[in-house]
């Protein structure tokens, strides 16, 4: 089966992903992109199970002082989606620097 054809926006977000980028606010800032773009296409990228997500523990959260975050973690075909969107979008090899934690 083909990937699936992403949007420049989705591929950017799937691309940063599969970078280490792993919730929604790294996204945005490694990006540029606003919230109102990131969030309803980790949604469909999750729906089209190109990525998985899951809530991080609220008592690690609180410790943190801060609300739960959802990580996001790429899937197989969300692998082979960003290898033929780096091929569609050239400029995504340059764009997103790899996270070093």
């Amino acid at each position: 089966m083909n990937p699936p054809r992403l949007s420049h926006s989705a591929a950017l977000i799937l691309k940063a992903l599969s970078l280490g980028y792993c919730f929604g606010l790294e996204v945005m800032e490694v990006t540029g992109l606003p919230s109102g773009t990131v969030y309803p296409a980790l949604r469909r990228l999750e729906r089209d199970e190109l990525v998985e997500s899951k809530w991080e523990a609220d008592a690690e959260a609180t410790a943190k002082q801060r609300p739960a975050r959802r990580y996001y973690e790429v899937t197989r075909a969300g692998k082979a989606a960003a290898q033929a969107a780096t091929e569609r979008y050239p400029l995504l090899a340059r764009m997103c620097p790899e996270k070093h934690s």
